[in-house]
């Protein structure tokens, strides 16, 4: 199995959200390949970021950990396969 699949998880309320955030991303750790997160920076950090996931599992894994995600207000998560066929 490769490890195509990319994640976006857009987070509009950073401050509200984390703790259970966190515990839906540690929950799929096992899974997570690479975990980038971007926000802007400044005096004080900005309540939106967005966070990109490499993917290595079962679509089923997948779609489940997007379906947590997207189940979080102020979250939303979208997930692409990405295949050379």
């Amino acid at each position: 199995m490769g490890c195509y699949n990319v994640m976006a998880v857009l987070v509009n309320e950073r401050t509200s959200s984390s703790k259970e955030l966190q515990d839906v991303l540690t929950r799929y750790g096992c899974i997570i390949s690479v975990r980038l997160g971007l926000h802007k920076t400044g005096n004080a950090c900005s309540e939106e970021g967005l966070i990109i996931l490499q993917l290595c599992g079962s679509l089923e894994e997948i779609k489940a950990l997007e379906d947590s995600l997207n189940s979080i207000k102020g979250v939303k998560a979208k997930s692409i396969e990405l295949s050379a066929e």
